[in-house]
């Protein structure tokens, strides 16, 4: 067997090796870890956790406050006492003290129903922030997923590349073997020389991307990943719903029209929040203390020690207020218009958008399903184009440029199979599916 045979067998196979011996990373696994560790996500995480405490019934102002109270007070006077029967005292350092504790409890038994409405509108925010949480993991997983298809788009086109290379050294191997025995020039072997060299820089300018675009998909994910994996280059087209009904959900369940709903209801509670402040506030005080006095000799009573209920209603209604309230309120209805305003302007987006992502998609589907067909058609004039030249019926320009159309093809066909897909996931989270997807 002919040596450099040999050594393009060897590359070859340590090559296989290579591949074979990289963590696969599934994307399933990248969804995981991109939901895990990127710090957008982490952010808003942590944005719904505050929101969920201010919903908590500790936030809403229904529950009572209770507050304990303690004091000491010591004295050292000069007194000089004169009693009723004419008799005089005088005392010099005379020592008194006074000790008092107690609980105070105070509890809002009606405000406007002001709290009622602040404690929806908490709600509501809530809400409000786990759709804004929704948004940044929707838009995660299409960055995620952008950067992964490219990754698996350029490992694909480096596997085209790698095979390209491998014939046009099988060419050149020939064309040595023929040019020895008289069969040909040296300008075929030349020939097949420049077509390596060239070949062997699209290789390199190819693995540079790829490893670039490895490192893009490591800061999607968040974290310090290996970098020896390979990805998933096989895809699944999943949309299993007609354009009307996937247009229905995109105006029922769309991120965007959905959040702009908790503000037009938020707004509105606004409105009766300010109203609210119209009306008085019925409050609830209870108290019970402890009081203790050691009097000096010039009084009457020497220790005296009282404990005791009190309780009582307190009742306050601000009839004016220089007119903030009536600001308030104006400018709650003002906003709620404009939500309402916003919520028609998305509408529209919306209809334009689906519309537009939904031709795109059918579109770029469409193209890849001809590039496919195109696949078969090129593969199967590379093959009697090298028949052909094997037998000398067509000279290496000819091969050469049936071999471009082949690599040519297959670049096309992997950039339109995962440019398609990712149209798919950018119609599916236009429409609110994308998370209810299975990838």
């Amino acid at each position: 067997m002919n040596t450099k045979f040999q050594f393009l067998l060897a590359i070859s196979f340590l090559f296989c090796v290579s591949s074979f011996s990289q963590e696969l990373l599934t994307k399933t696994e990248a969804i995981a870890k991109a939901l895990d560790n990127n710090y957008g996500v982490k952010v808003v995480k942590n944005d719904v956790e505050v929101a969920q405490n201010n919903a908590s019934i500790l936030n809403s102002g229904y529950l009572p406050t209770l507050t304990a109270n303690a004091g000491a007070t010591y004295n050292i006077d000069n007194t000089e006492a004169e009693f009723s029967d004419g008799s005089t005292t005088t005392l010099n350092g005379a020592e008194s003290s006074r000790y008092n504790a107690g609980l105070t409890l105070n509890y809002t038994l009606f405000d406007g129903f002001g709290r009622s409405y602040n404690y929806k509108r908490l709600k509501e925010q809530h809400q409000l922030t786990e759709l804004q949480a929704r948004e940044t993991i929707e838009n995660t997983i299409i960055q995620m997923f952008s950067v992964y298809y490219n990754v698996a788009q350029l490992s694909l086109n480096l596997e085209a590349l790698q095979e390209t290379l491998n014939i046009t050294k099988d060419r050149l191997t020939r064309s040595k073997y023929q040019f020895e025995y008289g069969q040909n020039t040296k300008l075929e072997v030349l020939n097949a020389e420049v077509d390596i060299n060239n070949d062997s820089i699209n290789i390199i300018n190819a693995k540079q991307e790829l490893k670039n675009a490895k490192r893009d998909l490591k800061v999607v994910l968040g974290e310090s990943y290996i970098d020896n994996f390979n990805v998933e280059t096989e895809v699944d087209f999943t949309l299993k719903f007609q354009r009307d009904s996937l247009f229905k959900k995109a105006k029922e369940r769309n991120v965007a029209l959905l959040q702009t709903n908790k503000n037009i209801a938020i707004s509105e509670l606004d409105i009766s929040s300010g109203k609210s402040a119209y009306l008085p506030t019925l409050g609830l005080v209870g108290t019970y203390g402890w009081n203790r006095s050691n009097n000096n000799a010039a009084s009457f009573v020497a220790v005296s020690t009282n404990t005791g209920l009190s309780g009582g209603l307190n009742l306050s209604w601000n009839l004016f207020e220089g007119g903030s309230r009536i600001t308030r309120v104006k400018n709650a209805k003002i906003n709620l218009e404009t939500q309402k305003l916003l919520k028609e302007d998305i509408l529209l987006s919306i209809e334009r958008d689906f519309n537009n992502a939904w031709d795109n998609f059918i579109n770029k589907l469409e193209i890849y399903n001809i590039q496919e067909k195109n696949i078969i058609t090129a593969q199967n004039n590379f093959d009697r184009t090298r028949e052909k030249f094997k037998v000398g019926q067509i000279n290496s320009i000819e091969f050469r440029q049936a071999q471009l159309n082949l690599l040519n093809t297959e670049l096309s066909r992997n950039q339109a199979k995962f440019s398609a897909k990712l149209s798919e996931l950018q119609l599916l989270q236009l429409s609110g599916e994308l998370l209810n997807t299975t990838f």
